[in-house]
């Protein structure tokens, strides 16, 4: 069937975009497509005559079949299932025929709107893959009188399941709060229609079409009933456990509220202070520069689609060489977390589906601005409305991409704010790119109303000792540009226009904590032994000579990882052995007589060399990398080797393998070392070692120690890989935790294994630099920690405080743990950070 269907406005009110509305199924049209309008009367009418397929037990929701066929969906508010009805009277009943402007539920806005997030209500066509929306209604709607949607086309509604190909059978319990309401269904419907099998969902004598939000409320299934899944067609298999894993999925009510901001804790605060979470901390007194949010005037409508889908090609190719360029320098600095940060960044940018859904705003005749703006938002209100704090954080990134494109697009650079000497940058919610952009001398501290402690800004807060607090509220969006603040993120709260007790009480503190780290500094040249007379190599992690001179700055006793990669990245050629041989000897003069674990070149997975080229990976992580990809170019390996046994002296060089994963690779390579020795006439080796990054040269650390002269623990991938959680997600940030019992237990075992061959084991990942950890790892035998330059005087401070008899007995009881924050919390009660 056919035909042209009006409705009209079911509500009195202004009407909304669903893309505006705040809740990811709708605005994602993942329901169908339609209007929301904002009720101003308390009686929804029918838009249209037709049959009530659906109404909601909470009353909340109803269904109208059309004569042509169009299944119209009404629902009333977000977040209104969780209700249970109060609030809600229908005056009609399933099956029940009605005429257009017929009062189908009586609604008490006033109640409602007090428990809801929102009262906007969303028509929207259920089966709108049968229908064109020709017409939408704009500004102020009569309820029974303005058009709302003008709908062409028709289906022949329900769709039965294929009568030839394989079928598949399967049970699911549905883990939906409130069972399958609107939403839910629409979750269902979206992953049926990812295949092109027929999918039924049977429930309590009933079936429904997958495909259909509609039939699939109207099966009335609640939380945690059972239903049965019916698949037919030539991947009824996958469809099937598709639809099934949809069903099962856990989620709550809230979905449709913003999940930006992460609750601070609840304390008394004297008036006026404001608290929030610490995301990194620190005291800090500073004067106010306000960052307010990049929202420039951007035209609606463009003429010409092609101009506006090349400027927007245009902008994006800048954003992504700028961002390319920001993660070499990283690399080159050794700035791991600001590299991994900026590749998320990069992934975004270039984002296929992000691009497409702009590029059909352009071709529906929108400014390349508005679409590329309208296409992040949209995926700005999935991410927040998807319940997870964590991954409604990951909004802000994208919020920073459409900055940086908007400026891209407009030609405006934005100058960088005017700073004071101590700056507390205030901000909505802080963007990566804008932190990174200011000196670091003349920012204090950082105050947001929104954003997390596990947001990029928090890391790059926390690695660069800057002290965070966020998720402040809107009340620090009131600050006055240049007034005076207090901040202690430690403890969550700050204080504005503080007394000058308060100052000078702060100042105290401050000064207390700078002479403490003063007095670190002049002891960081000292070795660190413990009390109980255990000596640990306190050693730096550096990339080129500069970090060489800061780590004997600060008194590094070692350098224990050089990464090589500085000298290969930002180049159309690798450097040949003499370039290298240079760069290495560089660093080793400026070392003073200290040794250097130099590491061969560790690229593939997350870290490429435009020269190098790499066979595509469906998963990089655990295909060529490190020397995987030495063994893959021997002649870019050999060029390495050879240049580092043109060291003098050979005695002070240690050369460190990546991503060893059994002995055979280490001999392959020892062996090779030794030809090129003996072509160089050397009769003198430089020592051996592999990096324990991967589970199974833990497992064989015995066997890698009778053949290595040492083993130095890589955590930042040995957390990946045991976790099997890609530390370039940065979704997963937060639960990279290398105090994982298991990780724990993986130390226990590299320690052990080397022991019996009487071979040391350092530590150069990121648990190294976390005083919390120090005790821990000298209680498991650590004998060497690699950390920051910077942070070579707090750590060697910290292991003169232990006595690694205690810690070894404490530490041993941590692997009975089972889980990282169990660790953490045991390690703050027996070694607590001063």
């Amino acid at each position: 069937m056919s035909a042209t269907l009006e409705l009209t406005a079911p509500f009195d009110g202004p009407a909304v975009a669903l893309n505006r509305v705040p809740d990811p199924v709708f605005a994602g049209l993942m329901m169908g497509d339609g209007l929301a309008i904002e009720p101003l009367s308390g009686t929804l009418l029918a838009p249209c005559d037709g049959e009530v397929a659906q109404l909601a037990r909470t009353g909340h929701a109803l269904t109208l079949r059309a004569a042509n066929g169009a299944e119209v969906l009404i629902h009333i508010g977000i977040d209104t299932v969780k209700l249970d009805g109060d609030g809600f009277r229908p005056l009609v009943r399933t099956g029940e025929r009605v005429r257009r402007g017929q009062p189908l539920i009586e609604v008490d806005l006033d109640a409602v709107a007090r428990r809801a997030p929102s009262l906007l209500t969303m028509v929207v066509i259920a089966n709108g893959e049968d229908y064109a929306v020709e017409h939408k209604a704009e500004g102020m709607l009569q309820a029974g009188r303005t058009p709302l949607l003008t709908l062409s086309g028709g289906g022949n509604g329900a769709e039965d399941l294929a009568d030839e190909g394989p079928q598949s059978r399967g049970q699911a319990t549905v883990r939906h709060a409130g069972g399958l309401h609107a939403r839910p269904a629409a979750l269902v419907q979206n992953a049926a229609r990812q295949y092109r099998a027929s999918v039924r969902v049977e429930f309590n004598g009933q079936a429904a079409n997958a495909r259909s939000v509609v039939a699939l409320m109207g099966l009335g299934v609640a939380e945690d009933d059972d239903v049965a899944v019916l698949a037919q067609g030539e991947d009824a298999a996958a469809a099937a456990a598709a639809v099934i894993a949809a069903l099962q999925t856990r989620t709550e009510s809230g979905h449709g509220a913003p999940a930006t901001v992460v609750s601070a804790p609840a304390r008394d605060l004297p008036a006026g202070w404001i608290g929030g979470v610490c995301a990194a901390p620190g005291l800090a007194i500073g004067q106010v520069v306000r960052l307010d949010a990049f929202e420039p005037a951007l035209p609606e409508f463009a003429v010409n689609a092609d101009e506006e889908r090349e400027q927007l090609r245009r902008a994006l190719a800048q954003v992504s060489s700028g961002i390319a360029t920001a993660i070499d320098d990283a690399l080159r600095r050794g700035q791991t977390s600001q590299s991994d940060i900026f590749s998320a960044h990069l992934a975004l940018v270039e984002d296929p589906e992000l691009q497409a859904a702009a590029e059909r705003d352009i071709a529906a005749g929108h400014g390349a601005g508005h679409a590329f703006r309208q296409a992040v938002r949209t995926q700005c209100r999935v991410l927040s409305g998807l319940g997870s704090p964590l991954l409604a954080e990951r909004a802000t990134d994208l919020k920073d991409i459409e900055r940086q494109v908007l400026q891209a697009l407009l030609g405006d650079a934005q100058g960088a704010p005017e700073l004071y000497p101590a700056s507390i940058l205030v901000a909505e919610d802080l963007a990566p790119s804008e932190l990174t952009r200011l000196p670091r001398e003349r920012v204090a501290g950082i105050l947001s109303a929104a954003g997390g402690a596990s947001g990029h800004v928090a890391i790059l807060a926390r690695a660069l000792g800057i002290p965070a607090l966020v998720a402040c509220g809107p009340q620090v969006l009131r600050l006055e540009a240049g007034s005076q603040l207090l901040l202690d993120a430690g403890q969550g709260w700050c204080q504005p226009e503080p007394d000058a007790d308060a100052l000078a009480t702060a100042r105290q503190q401050m000064s207390a904590l700078e002479q403490r780290r003063a007095a670190m500094r002049a002891d960081a040249d000292g070795a660190a032994v413990t009390l109980d007379g255990v000596r640990i190599e306190v050693a730096a992690n550096i990339a080129n000579e500069q970090d060489a001179r800061d780590a004997v700055l600060h008194g590094a006793d070692s350098v224990g990882l050089l990464r090589t990669e500085f000298l290969f990245i930002d180049r159309q050629h690798a450097p040949d052995r003499y370039e290298q041989a240079n760069a290495y000897q560089a660093v080793l003069d400026e070392l003073q007589g200290r040794a250097a674990i130099i590491r061969t070149l560790d690229v593939g997975g997350d870290k490429e060399v435009p020269y190098l080229t790499l066979p595509p990976e469906p998963n990089p992580a655990l295909g060529l990398r490190g020397i995987r990809t030495g063994f893959a170019h021997p002649e870019m390996l050999d060029e390495q080797l050879r240049a580092l046994l043109m060291l003098q002296p050979l005695s002070r060089l240690r050369i460190l393998v990546p991503m060893i994963a059994e002995v055979g690779e280490l001999r392959r390579l020892r062996r090779r070392i030794d030809e090129l020795a003996e072509e160089m006439g050397l009769s003198e080796r430089p020592q051996l070692g592999v990096m324990v990054e991967v589970p199974s040269a833990a497992l064989l650390a015995d066997q890698l120690a009778a053949e290595a002269d040492f083993l130095s623990i890589g955590t930042n991938d040995l957390t990946q890989y045991t976790l099997a959680m890609d530390r370039c997600n940065a979704s997963l940030a937060a639960s990279l935790d290398a105090l994982h019992p298991a990780l724990l237990r993986l130390i226990a075992q590299t320690v052990a294994g080397a022991s019996r061959h009487g071979k040391w084991v350092g530590v150069c990942g990121a648990l190294a630099s976390d005083p919390l950890a120090t005790p821990v790892l000298v209680g498991l035998g650590v004998a060497e920690l690699s950390v920051s330059p910077g942070l070579v005087p707090e750590i060697k401070a910290r292991v003169r405080t232990l006595e690694q008899q205690g810690c070894r007995q404490r530490a041993e009881a941590l692997l009975a743990l089972d889980a990282a924050a169990a660790v953490r919390a045991r390690a703050v009660e027996w070694w607590p950070l001063d």
